[in-house]
This record gives C-alpha cells, structure tokens and sequence, in this order.
C-alpha cells in the first residue's frame, strides 16, 4: 500500500472542470466503512467476541503474538460484513480506522493483522479440526444469546442446499451435473427470523440432503426442551423415511414436498381433470388430505396435494406436501410456502456476504471461510431484526451495507477520545442515533453492589 499513513505532497490529485478541486488519499485518518461502528456496538451489547473467545483455542505458540484471537476474529468477520472477502485486503483494511478501533488492542492505535497473518488465522488456526468444530457450534450459540431478546415460544426451521461455484483445484469441487459447474454443495439450516443456524461445506457431487442429520440433529438438540413447538420445512430432496422419523421422534411438526408418482395421482385423478364451464380468468385452486404409505414408509402419513389450475394453461400445477400438521389442507400448503424465505435468505448470502468465494485449496480452509461468512451474516440479520428503526426495517443486507456500513467519515484523534466525523447521506444522524439507542436497550442491566 502506498503511503498508507498519509498521502505525500507530491500526489495529490487534480481535476480538469476546475483547478481548484484536489483530492488527497489518507488511509489512516479517513474511512469509508464507519456504519461497521454500529455493529460493533450489537456485538459488544451481546457478548458476541466474548463467546467466540471461550469458544475458540489460541494455537499460537510463541510469546510475541501481536493481535488477540477475538481480534483476528472480528477482523475477518466484520471485514466480510463490509464486502471484504479476500485474506488479500487485510492489506489495505489494517489501516482503515474503523476496522483498527473495531479489532481493538494493540490495533487501536496501530494496525490491524496483514494479509499473511489473516492467511495463517484462518487456514491454519481456525482450520485445526478443535477449532473449525467449535466454529460450526458458534453460530447457535450466538443465536441462543440473541433469543433472549426475542419473545417467541416457537421454532421454524427451514432446510435447504445450494451451489457454490468454484473455478480453481480446490479439494473435494466436483462437477455437478443439475448445477451444471464445479462446485461446492452446502447445506444450511435457517430460523424464521433468517438466522443461519447452521451450515456445513460438502463435496460437489453429493445428493441434496446428504449429511442431514449431522446440520439438523444439533440444532434440534439445542432447542429440545427450551420452546414450545419446533417446526420443520423441507423440499422434496429431504422426503426420506429417516426424516420423517427422526422429527415424528422428536415431536416436531413438519411438511415436506412429496415427488409425485403415480400412487398419489390416482387419488387426486378426479382434481386433474379440467373444471367444466368456461375457462376461469383467476387461478382455481383445489386442495385433498389422504393417507399413504409408501413401500419404504414404516406406516403411513397424511399427503395433502394441491392442485392449481391456471388460465391459458394445459394443464395444472400439482403439488404434494407429507406433514403430521393437523392444520386445514389450505393451511398446511400455506405453512409450507413460506419456506421460500429460506431461498431468499441464501440470496442474501450470496449476493451480500459473498459467501460462494471458497477460493482456498485447503478443503477444512474453506469449511472455515464458509463459517466466517456464517457468522458475518448473523451479525449483519441481528441488527437488521433487532435494532433497526421502522423506516429501515424492510431494507435487505445489500442496502444496509451500501447505505449503513459504507458511510465516510474522516476521523480525528485527540488527547482521551477518537472522533469520527460521519458524513450524513442515507443515514442522518437522527437514525444512527436511533439504532444506537436500540442496542443500548440489548444491554443486560448492571449488577448493583452489595452494601458491606
């Protein structure tokens, strides 16, 4: 990085239209990620480094380490968080104000850890089979911590895979075929709050709803005993005898989409048929509740199929659902529709967290890359249902990061505080002071002394 402590006289930069514009670029007293501050302030309200500090072993050995385990940690969370992906711009982001008052320590009033320090934190510390196993563990935890602050007695999960493209020799990539890449085949788990419960890296090329009960069975372990009803929605990759087993054991309500065969179409045959009279010009929607036991099946489950026909079309949209909800047929297809937020939530992922970029060579380096990008996107969703003001409730993880994250700030050191000068476009300073104000009432309240 050039000059990363202050611009040199000789480069200031000019402009055409008028002279009189320069422009100066001062990486250590000016930032562009200030709104991060907010964040910040969520995850010290919450106790959220202070869990991942019990969590997490230091496998450092020698004396002279230079930036705590918590630190490193927020910097590769936080750093996601902004839209910083890559080990590589720890280089430029070790100089960034906000990200060294954030880091905290010795970073503060230095610098954050160097792109070859993050290298070693998360392909080789984080990666050491204690630590990337107790990284898996985080994100429940943090979410048990952030549950207190939420008035529910009711749990929906909400199953789901996706693709992760890979265009390198990454360990374990394999072509897959309905994707039509190389790729990674994650498996995640979300709450209906859109809080990633839990996720695991796999290979390319295995089936959807491989290795279910090593994602599932935990966070179902987690909350056994601690709510009142636990949902459960899956597509139809995850309609096998062992699921419907494990939740019916559990106590678990759940609906999963049934791939059709010919079994469940005769009993629905009359529903196919096209309605007598004139073609409708709205959608005309049929809904049927029957038992069915198929050969694998132990005993047999209730099949709610709902049949949609739509005008100008042939023929109709057919669907099945397996459940043990007693709820209305219509009910039943309504609770399962709702599934797709899960699909949403992995948008979001995608698109603001970058959590596809598992671009290191390493196997276990990109299961913690993939866990890293997990955590920063529960951050970023606690403060999104937590804390938000009303105004700014709806905006996805994208907006919040363009307009909340990304704000300027020039900032100015004095003798006993640190001012960040913030620039006031989407986020006024009447908001910024309302979010703080949310995460100030997250606070638990202090312990009053004991009189002696």
């Amino acid at each position: 990085m050039t000059n990363p402590v202050g611009e040199a006289k000789n480069e200031i930069l000019r402009v055409d239209f008028d002279r009189r514009v320069t422009m100066q670029f001062r990486g250590s007293v000016v930032t562009s990620d200030a709104g991060l501050l907010a964040y910040r302030e969520l995850d010290d309200a919450l106790g959220l480094s202070d869990l991942a500090g019990e969590a997490l072993a230091d496998a450092r050995t020698g004396k002279n380490g230079r930036h705590a385990l918590v630190g490193m940690l927020r910097q590769s969370v936080f750093g996601r968080l902004a839209g910083y992906e890559d080990v590589n711009d720890a280089e430029r982001l070790r100089h960034d104000p906000a990200m060294r008052w954030i880091v905290g320590g010795k970073a503060a009033k230095g610098r954050a850890a160097s792109p070859s320090q993050m290298g070693r934190f998360e392909t080789r510390w984080l990666a050491a089979p204690e630590n990337l196993c107790a990284l898996s563990e985080l994100s429940g935890r943090w979410i048990d911590r952030v549950r207190a602050c939420r008035s529910t007695d009711e749990i929906i999960l909400d199953m789901d895979s996706s693709v992760s493209p890979t265009h390198g020799e990454q360990e374990q990539s394999v072509w897959n075929g309905h994707f039509g890449c190389t790729c990674y085949h994650p498996l995640f788990v979300f709450n209906q709050f859109g809080d990633l419960e839990r996720c695991a890296l796999r290979p390319g090329n295995v089936h959807s709803a491989d290795g279910w009960e090593q994602v599932l069975k935990p966070v179902v372990a987690r909350y056994r005993g601690t709510v009142k009803r636990i949902a459960f929605r899956g597509d139809a990759a995850f309609a096998q005898p062992n699921m419907y087993e494990f939740l019916e054991a559990e106590g678990i309500g759940y609906a999963i989409r049934l791939p059709a065969n010919q079994v469940v179409q005769e009993r629905i045959s009359d529903l196919l048929r096209r309605p007598v009279g004139r073609p409708a010009h709205y959608v005309q929607r049929f809904y049927r509740s029957f038992r069915y036991q198929a050969a694998s099946w132990s005993r047999s489950r209730r099949i709610v199929a709902k049949v949609e026909w739509h005008h100008g079309e042939l023929f109709p949209r057919v669907g099945f659902i397996v459940t043990n909800l007693r709820y209305a047929s219509k009910n039943v297809v309504a609770f399962y529709n709702q599934r797709g937020t899960a699909e949403q939530h992995i948008k979001e992922g995608k698109n603001a967290i970058k959590w596809t970029r598992l671009s290191c060579r390493s196997f276990n380096a990109n299961a913690v890359r993939l866990q890293l990008h997990a955590l920063a996107y529960n951050l970023g969703n606690f403060l999104r249902t937590l804390v938000t003001p009303e105004r700014i409730q709806d905006w996805s993880l994208t907006s919040l990061r363009e307009k909340l994250i990304k704000i300027g700030a020039k900032v100015v050191s004095h003798g006993r505080y640190v001012a960040f000068q913030m620039a006031e476009v989407a986020i006024p300073r009447r908001l910024f002071a309302d979010i703080l104000r949310l995460i100030a009432a997250l606070r638990a309240p202090p312990i009053p002394a004991t009189a002696t």
